[in-house]
């Protein structure tokens, strides 16, 4: 029988790694979705939140963007799917009060900015990422 195997993995360790029914994501091109036996292929991953439906229910992740990457593993018939990402946390380790004052922090910083109409680009983009990022946990925390 046929089985999908996921990793889930960042540059400071493996965040997930086990059997699955499917791994659902979204790239650049819009949501996709790796069940076993899929044809190998890689891409982009966009901001958001990356599911892997296993057979003890869903483990969710909030990934800020990276790549996957499908193949076959060195086991016979285990298609092996593998999420590359530079910033990734699973979604029930989410710290919500912190993701709060981290949006809060960004919008000040960016009304600060704009209301001086003189803003470093680079700092400007900075505060703007920063409140993508604090914006993706909270909305993942909360589903």
């Amino acid at each position: 029988m046929a089985t999908l195997k996921v990793e889930i993995v960042t540059p400071e360790s493996a965040l997930w790694v086990g059997e699955a029914k499917a791994l659902v994501a979204r790239s650049s091109d819009g949501d996709f979705t790796i069940l076993p036996q899929h044809t190998d292929t890689v891409g982009d991953i966009v901001a958001g939140v990356v599911r892997v439906d296993t057979a003890d229910g869903e483990v969710a992740f909030a990934v800020h963007g990276g790549y996957f990457q499908v193949g076959p593993d060195e086991t016979e018939g285990v298609t092996l799917a593998t999420v590359l990402a530079g910033v990734a946390e699973r979604t029930s380790d989410i710290d919500v009060a912190r993701a709060q004052v981290a949006k809060e922090v960004a919008e000040a910083q960016i009304a600060l900015e704009t209301r001086n109409e003189q803003h470093d680009t680079a700092s400007h983009l900075l505060a703007h990422a920063d409140l993508a990022r604090a914006e993706l946990r909270l909305s993942a925390a909360s589903k």
